[in-house]
């Protein structure tokens, strides 16, 4: 079988292509920051380029998960089974497509922030990225686990790591209650379809931190066989 430029790069082991998806993810999320920065300005020009880079960044993420589902060998290759591979896969694409819709779906609809909310949305916004970084870091841990067994002080740091993103995920729960609480004592002033779209934004926001616990539950599930 010809060696496929993709495996030519990484070689057999699937490793470096997970690693390297969840890179382009976490950059994907984290243009989050300048978007906002500009929908909160009211710059929608500037807006409309950082949509554009976020959605170029999804698309080229999905084409790494695409190569690492068509080329991941089917064999007993490492000690990591590959439906385990798969589902960490698939969590972390769900990251880069919750950015894409976040910022499509504000853009789309010119969506403005009432100024009550918006010094705890960007707390809550840089509490999400954060946990997509962290989730960034702990992926970039399996070479290492692997070269270990998965085992001794390397197992530690891991552990370590995901303990922080459940503690990030549990501290963007209350900021996302806060923010509800907020919006929901103002909206009455608001149109309703308005409101509606900024609770969406609020869960979607959310679930970038949900997901990025997930990521690190999967490193448990992987840790533990």
């Amino acid at each position: 079988m010809p060696i496929t430029p993709f495996l030519h790069l990484f070689g057999r082991s699937p490793i470096g292509p997970l690693e390297a998806h969840m890179s382009k993810v976490a950059v994907c999320v984290q243009a989050l920051r300048p978007f906002f920065d500009a929908v909160l300005m009211g710059d929608w020009a500037a807006a409309e380029i950082a949509q554009k880079i976020i959605s170029q960044l999804e698309t080229d993420a999905d084409n790494l998960k695409r190569d690492l589902r068509l080329h991941l060998p089917k064999g007993l290759f490492l000690s990591l089974s590959r439906s385990d591979l798969l589902s960490l896969l698939t969590v972390q694409d769900r990251l880069a497509n919750c950015a894409q819709d976040i910022a499509g779906v504000i853009l789309g609809r010119r969506m403005v922030f009432p100024e009550q909310c918006i010094a705890n949305f960007n707390i809550f916004l840089n509490h999400c990225i954060d946990a997509a970084n962290k989730a960034d870091q702990a992926i970039h841990e399996l070479d290492e686990l692997l070269e270990t067994g998965f085992s001794g002080s390397e197992v530690q740091i891991v552990d370590d790591m995901i303990a922080t993103l459940s503690q990030i995920e549990r501290e963007t729960d209350q900021q996302q209650i806060i923010l509800r609480n907020q919006l929901f004592t103002i909206e009455e002033t608001l149109p309703p379809v308005h409101v509606m779209f900024l609770y969406r934004i609020i869960e979607w926001t959310g679930d970038i931190a949900d997901y990025a616990q997930e990521v690190g539950h999967r490193l448990q599930i992987l840790l533990a066989r």
